[in-house]
């Protein structure tokens, strides 16, 4: 089957979409404060039916305590296909000594050359994704 033939748009179920999530690593963390939304590229890691991510103090950190609804956003592109997911849910810091040593064990790591000492978890509420079968406009053959 060529491209053409494929549905342009696949609407993906939430267990497809999370597997898009554990083969993926970066995405934008959309919070909003005030009715004042903001976007922060992150990495982050799926685990155990949630996203883990870690932060230092500051802006990104400060929103999520006064918000803690958030939406989440990964993506991917190859050179027919691309893929999205959406993640709306909550925001919970790690706070015990037992889930901080826990989430130290983990295979995340700063994205960039700086301190985060702060684990914060995604607790998914919903969870979409869509798969694109990349083409031209079809008006236009």
């Amino acid at each position: 089957m060529t491209n053409e033939e494929l549905p342009p748009v696949v609407e993906l179920s939430s267990e497809e979409s999370w597997k898009f999530l554990e083969h993926t690593h970066h995405g934008r963390l959309a919070v909003s404060v005030a009715n004042r939304p903001s976007i922060y590229p992150i990495n982050y890691l799926a685990h155990d039916g949630v996203l883990l991510l870690r932060t230092a103090p500051g802006t990104k950190l400060a929103e999520m305590a006064v918000n803690t609804h958030v939406a989440f956003e990964a993506d991917g592109i190859h050179s027919d296909q691309a893929w999205s997911v959406i993640v709306k849910g909550t925001t919970r810091f790690l706070e015990t000594g037992a889930e901080i040593e826990a989430a130290d064990s983990l295979p995340l790591q700063p994205w960039v050359r700086t301190e985060k000492y702060r684990y914060v978890e995604i607790v998914p509420e919903t969870v979409t994704g869509r798969f694109f079968n990349l083409g031209p406009d079809p008006s236009r053959d």
